[in-house]
């Protein structure tokens, strides 16, 4: 891993000093000219108890992802519609987004997807609400294929008539089980690398709902990643793979950041299973993943991303923010620190692109304290009777 003077650290394939300075410099220049997309998704692989952190419990997860996307947008309101969830540790990587986007001047665009409800902010709509969550994994019968297909063509639809660089991001509880899924159907053994939003990753209890869902897929010996989604994985991954695949292929192809950790790494690795072998490494060229620091204390993700390096004989390369909470003075976020939350709603790439943008830690530190005071102000993190 290689560190820059802004503290960025540099991870995945190994590449020499040049070719890091030279993605710093992509994304210097495209700050200004970015369309930032969360993409919030249900999926009922949420709902198995000690899945996710995603929310103190079940009831809890189903209102995450509103709730991150209303915060992001709006910050800390006393107008407030839905109520952050009670975490055990930590508070929503939405504040983290919301304050650096403010930074950087960039107004997100969100993409609701199986939540079930009709968000009352500006939102992208993408599909009939009324089919909800994805089913759970271990049915191994997520989504129907023509669901996945659709929202596979609305996103490269979308990506195609880009004239923006695309950083995508997401909030979806239950997701990095749906990804471990993925990544275990082409045969990947991720079981120990994929992160967790929760302090101690439920490794067990993944490896037997993963176990459980492959076994009901049942694929057929031709499957592909369409197949792939429509047993084991979420919403997300569906519109996230036409989106990435549309932006690379617009009239100017442009540069996409996929901001967060190993979900991003599963919409990768269904888009190189897509392609055709010639078009990888052209493809990837311009393809960033961007996270926060905090998923690099240990080396899961490094490794993970190098499996699929390796898997398919590309050169993506990882970014981490700098950011870090070590002088705060609340615990929820210096809990941080301590391996909690870790990463979601985009919080690694848009704090990145703010440092990259000329914000010191310390500024970005003081207004997520102040948004976090002003949140706890205007009720808008549940109490547990709440959940």
């Amino acid at each position: 891993m290689y560190n820059t003077e802004l503290g960025i650290n540099f991870f995945g394939n190994e590449s020499n000093i040049k070719r890091q300075l030279n993605k710093i410099e992509i994304l210097k220049k495209n700050i200004k000219n970015l369309k930032i997309f969360l993409i919030i998704a249900g999926t009922n692989t949420s709902q198995i108890p000690g899945i996710s952190a995603a929310g103190i419990n079940a009831k809890s997860r189903r209102t995450t992802a509103l709730a991150d996307a209303e915060f992001l947008l709006e910050g800390a309101s006393k107008d407030h519609k839905y109520k952050l969830p009670l975490l055990n540790a930590g508070v929503t990587p939405a504040l983290i987004s919301h304050v650096c986007s403010k930074l950087i001047n960039i107004y997100p665009v969100i993409v609701p997807l199986g939540i079930g409800a009709k968000p009352y902010f500006n939102h992208l709509v993408i599909e009939d609400r009324n089919l909800g969550p994805s089913n759970c994994l271990t049915t191994g019968k997520s989504m129907t294929k023509e669901r996945v297909l659709n929202l596979y063509k609305k996103g490269l639809a979308i990506g195609k008539s880009s004239k923006q660089p695309v950083l995508i991001s997401e909030s979806v509880p239950g997701g990095t089980t749906t990804a471990q899924a993925v990544m275990e159907a082409f045969g990947l053994q991720v079981s120990n690398l994929v992160g967790s939003s929760l302090f101690k990753a439920p490794r067990e209890l993944r490896r037997q709902v993963v176990k459980r869902g492959l076994f009901n897929a049942n694929f057929k010996a031709d499957f592909d990643s369409f197949d792939v989604v429509a047993a084991v994985g979420d919403p997300f991954q569906a519109f996230s793979m036409g989106l990435l695949i549309g932006a690379r292929l617009a009239k100017q192809p442009q540069p996409v950041i996929l901001s967060g950790g190993s979900q991003m790494l599963a919409v990768i690795l269904l888009v190189l299973e897509f392609l055709d072998e010639k078009n990888k490494d052209d493809f990837i060229e311009d393809v960033f993943i961007a996270t926060t620091g905090w998923l690099l204390k240990d080396n899961s993700l490094n490794d993970l991303l190098n499996l699929i390096n390796e898997k398919y004989d590309v050169k993506l390369l990882g970014l981490a923010s700098p950011l870090n909470f070590k002088s705060s003075k609340y615990k929820e976020l210096r809990d941080y620190e301590l391996g909690h939350v870790k990463e979601g709603v985009g919080a690694g790439g848009i704090s990145l692109l703010a440092f990259l943008d000329g914000f010191k830690n310390e500024e970005i530190v003081s207004l997520c304290q102040l948004n976090l005071e002003m949140m706890k102000g205007q009720g808008q993190i549940s109490i547990e009777k709440d959940c």
